[in-house]
């Protein structure tokens, strides 16, 4: 029997939902962390220092966790630091990727661990698994006493600091320092890593929580291979934008969904805008990111490359609330494939900062436009406008480019004086299917053997990766 409507009792209030915070943190795969002081370094020699005190300043352990640790003179500085600090008892694990450090000599990770600092080289390339070759430790992040970190783009080698004394600026990069709640979800993510790498961290190395010290909220996105958590939440912010999508990438090659997202975001109004490097230190990359530009000029996305060195921060600004800060490039291999770390966060402080920091880069950049040819027939040409006045790469003086950032610049007008990518691709394969079809012809055999032993080969490794995968399928969800 229903009551009378004036004894039906009334209603609860039903609480107000944040919808899209409650879609991100499903993105993300990490809850909102209040309580949190965050610090924005865009000078890749301040964020240099930064790290250096960090380091300076734990009393009972430093993680530390790069791609590239070089052992130039920045990494000795780095190596001298985390050595002393090991002599002082302070517990120091460093966790490098093999292949991002490649041409670090072992006499660098050997003086390490003799000065007590455990050392750990992220899949190694000669291996029983040589598929992990296609998923590397693309994060960078140091951790001290599970209280304070940093982390973003930004490795550890001379390109960052830059040599005032060769007149060679430093690379554009990004770091934020963090204090607070958020911390030991970082340290975590260390561990997760440094468990793959070997033995896990001891018990007493894992802090629970930390004091709050600020009014910022970030959720921690750890990349691990098939997840797909930064690629989900960059969809999900590109699709949430009101105003404004502004993002700068080093080696900006979006997957076809999130291309597509740029694009719908420009045609419904949106300011996107996109900043990417004018000289690559991956010349290949650089031109696979300019095949889209038409299309996205055609939407209403303004694209800018950077002029002074080389670019390689990654970062993201969606209206006033959100900002990403992280080392995940927006390509496959570092959405999909690689170990990577982005923070996520909320606050207008920051995402200002973030927005005026994209300012002063624009300024230092062109604006790449389409200008129509005289012919109608032919597609509309790509065309960059001068760095506007008062470019501060101008007014502080010129970069004298480095020998490796030469060989991209000649690198890159090769490429164009051959055709382009599209046809040195076809070239490529060409000149590849012409050489095997000759090696068949003339060493029939030999070339038949090599094949057939090459194919077993792959079919071992494939068996036993799967063996792997199925043995490890839910090792990402382990805790430390």
């Amino acid at each position: 029997m229903s009551l009378p409507a004036a004894r039906r009792p009334a209603p609860a209030p039903v609480a107000e939902r944040d919808e899209l915070a409650l879609a991100m943190d499903r993105a993300c795969g990490a809850r909102p962390i209040e309580g949190n002081r965050i610090d924005l370094y865009s000078e890749s020699p301040r964020a240099l220092d930064a790290m250096l005190e960090l380091v300076a300043r734990a009393e009972r352990w430093i993680h530390f966790e790069n791609y590239i640790i070089r052992g130039d003179r920045t990494g000795r500085r780095f190596a001298d630091a985390l050595a002393a600090r090991a002599r002082a008892g302070v517990r120091v694990r460093v966790l490098y990727d093999a292949l991002g450090s490649l041409g670090t000599s072992r006499g660098f990770w050997r003086r390490l661990a003799q000065a007590g600092v455990e050392v750990r080289a992220f899949h190694p390339l000669l291996s029983l698994r040589p598929f992990d070759v296609l998923s590397r430790d693309h994060r960078k992040l140091v951790v001290g006493d599970g209280t304070h970190a940093m982390t973003g783009g930004l490795c550890v080698g001379d390109e960052w600091a830059g040599d005032p004394a060769r007149q060679r600026l430093p690379w554009r990069d990004t770091m934020l320092a963090i204090s607070g709640s958020a911390v030991p979800a970082l340290d975590r993510a260390f561990g997760r890593v440094w468990r793959r790498a070997g033995v896990p961290l001891p018990p007493d190395e894992r802090v629970g929580s930390a004091e709050a010290t600020g009014g910022c909220t970030a959720r921690i996105v750890e990349g691990v291979p098939g997840r797909a958590r930064i690629y989900r939440a960059v969809q999900l912010l590109a699709a949430g934008a009101a105003q404004r999508l502004w993002i700068t990438d080093a080696y900006l090659i979006p997957p076809a969904a999130l291309y597509a997202s740029l694009l719908d975001a420009a045609r419904d109004g949106v300011d996107v805008r996109l900043l990417v490097p004018g000289t690559s230190d991956i010349p290949v990359l650089r031109n696979f990111t300019r095949v889209g530009y038409r299309e996205l000029l055609r939407a209403g996305v303004r694209v800018f490359e950077y002029q002074g060195p080389m670019l390689h921060a990654k970062t993201l600004l969606a209206d006033r609330r959100w900002a990403r800060v992280g080392s995940s490039n927006l390509n496959v291999s570092s959405l999909l494939t690689n170990y990577e770390l982005d923070v996520v966060v909320e606050s207008e402080t920051l995402t200002d900062a973030l927005a005026d920091q994209f300012e002063r880069d624009l300024a230092a950049g062109r604006e790449i436009a389409l200008m129509a040819r005289r012919r109608g027939r032919l597609p509309a040409r790509l065309m960059g406008t001068p760095a506007a006045a008062g470019d501060p790469l101008t007014t502080t003086g010129e970069h004298k480019r480095s020998g490796y950032e030469l060989g991209a610049v000649a690198v890159v007008a090769l490429r164009r004086v051959a055709g382009g990518l599209r046809r040195a691709i076809a070239w490529t394969a060409a000149l590849t299917c012409a050489g095997l079809g000759a090696l068949l012809l003339l060493f029939p055999r030999v070339t038949s053997i090599v094949l057939a032993a090459g194919t077993f080969w792959l079919a071992v490794t494939f068996g036993l990766y799967a063996l792997e995968r199925r043995r490890a399928r839910e090792y990402d969800d382990d805790g430390l």
